[in-house]
């Protein structure tokens, strides 16, 4: 019966240090992120392709980026398919 125990209160800690790692790196993956927005804002294409929806009326602005956001879904793909390939 002890055996057993010792078996589950190891694998309890390889979930909590496989939490930790996952937790990590999300962390990073957010921060490069937000590198990636923040220097996105100076690219001049970004946000203005054709498609992209934008519609003003007094104070209301509604922006609606769906060439941009096919764009970068495309670009993504590729990228991870790059990277991610076995």
């Amino acid at each position: 019966m002890s055996r057993c125990r010792r078996r589950m209160v190891s694998g309890d800690r390889m979930d909590v240090t496989q939490i930790g790692r996952l937790i990590l790196v999300a962390g990073i993956a957010l921060v490069v992120l937000g590198g990636v927005f923040m220097l996105a804002g100076r690219i001049p294409i970004i946000g203005q392709l054709p498609g992209d929806i934008q519609y003003e009326r007094g104070n209301t602005t509604v922006y609606i980026p769906i060439a941009t956001m096919i764009l970068i879904s495309i670009v993504l793909t590729l990228v991870l398919n790059l990277i991610l390939r076995r």
